[in-house]
């Protein structure tokens, strides 16, 4: 007696090739749930930004704004961020004053302008400056100088006193006070001050 062969899946038709899968869901589609919200696309973002380092409102404000973020989902996730303390503009100024003046040896003026950059409110610039006092300053330049002293030993006075000023004007000091310090220190090493006043007035 011959047995029919039974079409579970489409009577009186042919059978249906089984699916190397194994009939499940596409794998492009299998555990895809709804597209994240901008509020979580935007969390997710500064969580990842924020590891390690940390960052003003404004850097955060543009990385999203860069990736596509809509403003007010930025705004609400910033602001949420600032509540609990993950971002903090005064905090970010005080560290960075305190790294770069000892790490790099710049004075307010340089440092005011990087915070400026990072968007860090002018009364939050301020208030970090003020850890930085002119009587600093001034030391901190005098350190630079005699770093630098013996590297420019051997050229002539006039490049001497222009390599020696150049640099602390490049690090933000202001020029009557990298004049002083410089003039200073070249006494100390022995030139004679009648000499040098013709290239730095006693300033």
């Amino acid at each position: 007696m011959t047995r029919r062969t039974a079409w579970p899946q489409d009577p009186g038709g042919p059978e249906r090739p089984a699916r190397p899968d194994g009939g499940g869901p596409s794998p492009s589609r299998a555990g895809q749930g709804p597209p994240p919200s901008p509020e979580e696309q935007a969390r997710a973002i500064c969580l990842r930004l924020l590891t390690g380092t940390a960052r003003t409102r404004q850097q955060l404000a543009d990385a999203l704004r860069t990736r596509g973020i809509p403003d007010e989902a930025a705004e609400e996730v910033l602001s949420r961020f600032e509540d609990v303390g993950l971002i903090d503009d005064a905090a970010f100024a005080a560290a960075w004053v305190e790294s770069r003046h000892h790490s790099r040896g710049l004075a307010r003026r340089a440092l005011a302008r990087e915070l400026r950059t990072k968007g860090v409110d002018s009364a939050l610039i301020d208030d970090a400056m003020g850890q930085l006092d002119a009587d600093q300053e001034e030391r901190t330049a005098r350190e630079l100088v005699e770093r630098k002293l013996r590297a420019t030993r051997g050229l002539d006075r006039e490049k001497r006193l222009r390599r020696l000023a150049g640099m602390l004007a490049r690090k933000g000091y202001p020029e009557g006070l990298a004049l002083r310090v410089v003039r200073r220190a070249l006494e100390e090493e022995g030139e004679d001050p009648e000499l040098l006043e013709d290239y730095i007035p006693d300033v």
